[in-house]
């Protein structure tokens, strides 16, 4: 299981693990995957920490950075702003009804409150590029991270020219062909495409009928599958169809590094493929999550609509911070973005024996249509 883009990173398998766990991070990278690691919500001071732990723990081994600019946002109207200006008009964006329906599913879900005395989220770290850029800046002052990823749609082209003068891989996940093609024109390094069935942010065209079609389109710059991949299986069917390796995130989540408290852990151990839903009622873009009392309430008639990214996550900063804290009582309105694979994550394992578990399989998929050629 080794492919040309393993070469150019210096890694084992072509297994790219997006997390947002430094203890993720570290071990996949170390038992021969590439750990990324996701910092939207993370504060450049918080990031500085992050990267400087992995890069202690994971040996000579490299990792990535996946931030969020999102290619189209409110708030872009707005100018050459710095970081601050951008927030404090994007506040004054969002509508009091939307605060106060989010607040009032909390608290008719029991979830407490941020004690007063304890520091509450910022409400904009990344989701634009004034905010996403000085998280950038970071990343790259950190000799073994060797790709940036942005999360949603084709990077800026200062990004993408700052990222490559660095020596470093520039990729873009999109979920739509055009996307993808947007991501080849602008110079992009490595394509992630990713299917419906993925979880988090997350288009409408499944995996099977996506991946190929991006494949050819974009082709020679290579393309990470990523949407329904939670074993070797998958894999070997992502890398028949000419991916160059496999982008992966739930299966993750309920590892035994994950950083997950242990009622969401059990909320994905516990749930099935048909237990997740689109929905745009955290983030203001479509994001694939548990079904659960939040998403619902936001799908009633008489619910506010959504608002556009980045003002219905600054709605929502709270109510993640809370449902974090207090995970074994919110489990009913927190925030669980996952794939359909969820419904293959059914035990706690270390990161190296899923990796491990996973290269078997896919040897022994490929075995097996070896099998089928004739004599």
């Amino acid at each position: 299981m080794h492919t040309e883009l393993c070469d150019r990173l210096g890694i084992e398998f072509p297994i790219f693990a997006f997390t947002h766990c430094r203890d993720v991070v570290a071990a996949v990278s170390q038992a021969g995957g590439f750990g990324v690691l996701g910092v939207v919500g993370f504060s450049p001071e918080q990031i500085a920490t992050e990267l400087d732990w992995i890069d202690e723990h994971v040996g000579d081994q490299p990792y990535g950075v996946d931030l969020v600019i999102p290619s189209r946002y409110e708030g872009m109207d707005l100018g050459d702003i710095d970081a601050s200006a951008l927030e404090a008009k994007l506040k004054e964006m969002v509508p009091a009804e939307h605060r106060n329906f989010a607040q009032k599913l909390l608290a008719d879900a029991g979830v407490p409150e941020i004690p007063s005395d304890e520091e509450h989220l910022n409400q904009l770290l990344g989701w634009t590029e004034a905010t996403a850029t000085p998280q950038l800046d970071v990343a790259l002052a950190h000799e073994k991270v060797k790709l940036i990823a942005n999360a949603l749609g084709t990077p800026p082209p200062d990004v993408i020219e700052q990222v490559q003068k660095s020596g470093r891989l520039m990729a873009a996940l999109c979920g739509k062909v055009h996307q993808a093609e947007r991501n080849r024109d602008a110079g992009v390094d490595v394509i992630i495409v990713q299917g419906a069935e993925g979880g988090g942010h997350t288009g409408e065209i499944g995996s099977l009928v996506l991946w190929p079609q991006v494949i050819d389109a974009v082709a020679p710059t290579p393309v990470l599958a990523a949407g329904g991949i939670g074993n070797g299986r998958q894999a070997a069917a992502a890398l028949a169809m000419g991916a160059a390796g496999v982008w992966t995130g739930s299966l993750w989540l309920t590892v035994a590094e994950s950083a997950c408290e242990p009622a969401q852990k059990q909320s994905y151990l516990d749930a099935t493929s048909a237990d997740t839903v689109r929905s745009r009622s955290y983030t203001g873009k479509p994001c694939r999550m548990l079904r659960n009392d939040w998403t619902e309430a936001w799908e009633r008639d008489g619910a506010p609509d959504p608002l556009g990214m980045p003002l219905q996550g600054m709605v929502t900063a709270d109510a993640i911070q809370r449902v974090h804290r207090y995970a074994d009582k919110s489990q009913a309105v927190a925030f669980n973005p996952v794939g359909q694979v969820v419904g293959q994550l059914n035990e706690v394992q270390p990161v190296r024996e899923v990796i491990q578990q996973f290269v078997e399989e896919y040897v022994d998929a490929v075995e097996r249509l070896e099998s089928l050629q004739p004599e």
